[in-house]
Order: C-alpha cells, then sequence, then structure tokens
C-alpha cells in the first residue's frame, strides 16, 4: 500500500500564462488542498519565467501538473520535466502535444475511422471557402485553446468571418467543425478505466466558457441517462479515442451524439478542471471515489511511469 512519504516532495503546477490561468489557479488549489490533507509534503508552485529553475533547485520527487492550456498541457512542461528527470501526472510529450492540438487529434482519429464532425483547418481567408462547403451552422474554435476559449458558432458567411477573425486573436491556426445538433457528454478516463459518463445540460447555444464556470442554470447528469449498452458503447469509444492520441493516466474525452444517439468525438482534455465542482471528480463521485482518493490516485501513477 502507497504511504504518503513514498511520494516524497510534490510540486503542484498552476497559474501559468495562458488564457485559462485563473482556471488553472482554481485547480491547482483544490489539489494542492487535497495533497496536504493526506500528510503529503506538497507545495504550490504559481508557474512564470523561472519555473525549471525553481523545479531544479526544490529537491521535487516528483510533479503535478495542473496547469490547462498552452505551456502546460501542450507538451512543453512535460518535456522539460523530462529533460530535469521529474516524474510527473498526466500524458507525456507526444500525448499532451496531440490531445491540445484539436485538428491534428481529428486527422488521427478520422484516420483509424473514429467518429468526428467534418472539420477544416482555417489558416487565411481563402481556406474558408473549406469551411463553407462543410454546410452551416459550424462551430469555430482555436486549435490550440481550451475551455471553449475563443469559440463561435457560424449561420452563414458573414459570421463565419466574425468568428474566425476572433478566433483567429487566439491562435494562428483556427478550425471551423460542422454542428452537431443533439447531446453533449464528457467521459473521464482514469488509468485503463472510463468513469460513469456526463451528460451537459446548458441553455446557452453550447457549453462555452461562461456555461462552465460561471452560470448558474448549466445541469450536469451523472449518471447521463443512457441505456447500459449505449454508456458501454460511449466509454469504449472515449477510452479509444483517448488512448489513440498517446494520452496516459487521465483525461476526460468530450463528445456530442446526433439526433439518432451516433456519438461524435470533439476533443480530448488532458490536464482537465480539478475543483470539487468540475467534471472528473463529479464522475469520480459516482464511481464511488471522493475528490481526496482521485487526486491520491492521480499522484500514485507517477510510481508505476517508465518515463
Amino acid at each position: 500500500m502507497t504511504r504518503a512519504e513514498d511520494f516524497g516532495r510534490v510540486a503542484v503546477l498552476m497559474g501559468g500564462l495562458s488564457a485559462e490561468r485563473e482556471v488553472s489557479l482554481n485547480s491547482g488549489g483544490a489539489v494542492l488542498a487535497a495533497l496536504l490533507r493526506q500528510g503529503i509534503d506538497a507545495i504550490g508552485i504559481d508557474v512564470g519565467g523561472d519555473v525549471l529553475e525553481r523545479l531544479a533547485a526544490g529537491g521535487f520527487d516528483r510533479v503535478f501538473i495542473m496547469l490547462h492550456g498552452r505551456g502546460g498541457e501542450d507538451g512543453v512542461m512535460q518535456g522539460a520535466l523530462e529533460l530535469l528527470g521529474i516524474p510527473y501526472t498526466g500524458s507525456g510529450v507526444a500525448g499532451s502535444a496531440l490531445g491540445m492540438d484539436k485538428y491534428r487529434c481529428k486527422l488521427l482519429w478520422q484516420a483509424l475511422g473514429l467518429p468526428t464532425p467534418p472539420f477544416a483547418l482555417l489558416r487565411e481567408p481563402a481556406d474558408l471557402e473549406r469551411a463553407v462547403a462543410l454546410g452551416f451552422p459550424l462551430m469555430v474554435k482555436p486549435v490550440h485553446e481550451g475551455s471553449s476559449v475563443g469559440m463561435a458558432r457560424a449561420d452563414d458567411e458573414a459570421a463565419l468571418v466574425q468568428a474566425w477573425e476572433e478566433s483567429a486573436e487566439y491562435d494562428s491556426e483556427v478550425m471551423a467543425e460542422r454542428w452537431i445538433e443533439g447531446a453533449e457528454y464528457t467521459v473521464s478516463i482514469l488509468g485503463d478505466e472510463a468513469l460513469p459518463a456526463i451528460r451537459l445540460e446548458t441553455p446557452h447555444l453550447f457549453y462555452d466558457y461562461d456555461a462552465k464556470y460561471h452560470a448558474d442554470d448549466t445541469r450536469y447528469h451523472c449518471p447521463a441517462g443512457l441505456a447500459d449498452d449505449a454508456e458501454q458503447a460511449l466509454r469504449t469509444l472515449a477510452l479509444r479515442a483517448f488512448h489513440a492520441v498517446g494520452a496516459e493516466g487521465w483525461g476526460r474525452v468530450d463528445l456530442l451524439a446526433d439526433g439518432a444517439g451516433a456519438p461524435y468525438l470533439i476533443e480530448v482534455n488532458t490536464v482537465p478542471g480539478m475543483t470539487d465542482h468540475s467534471l472528473v471528480p463529479m464522475a469520480a463521485r459516482v464511481a464511488g471515489m471522493d475528490f481526496d482518493r482521485l487526486v491520491w490516485r492521480i499522484l500514485e501513477q507517477t510510481l508505476e511511469t517508465n518515463r
């Protein structure tokens, strides 16, 4: 049985400089508190330009990564930690980079025959024709952002131009994706297990930043209300999609289902939110695991990795 002292000194990386900084600080604070409650020698680090020096000088035995978005969820921090020889939570360099890249992640799923909505990459105005060919409505999003940052629905060409211009403020690569009208689901992954699916319900046009972090009228259904075979199929698809991109340890896969109930993969999150109200802890509770135990299980994976 793993003891608290087996983990040694743990750094919880949070904050950072991405558009998801505030969410990361909340997640990191919750994880740090859970580690401390369980007697683990953990220290929170608000990541800045001196983070590698602080990690190298701090005598840390492992790192719990709670950085959302670029610089923490995209393989950059993972690569730095491998150079320092410090084990860390979650996916490795390749899985993190591919999971963060919505466009190339979908290219891989498409090549493997996994269901995902038709899509097009937008780098310049001439590329908008490819998006129009997909048919309206469309979802437009930055390729390398999370938490629904910079996302918008486009119902016609004028709205597409506006959505592309706004998304391009966050990223030089923007993706247009055919809109799927139907239920929104998310499946959390812990090791080789897919946790119970959550069905998201919001009066917003989609599950946007405000619906995720501010709205009081967003509803979460877990169990998701699916028949047993449909629930199992959704979990199996999510687990396959997660491992297909090289993701490991823990994370979340977001999906949509059309009116006929057919599922479509949307994206992978390799460092999802981890507050008491976040989706991974919610699914874990339904599976019989409280927040502290979930945090312990994620950190425990760093004792088993070969990285």
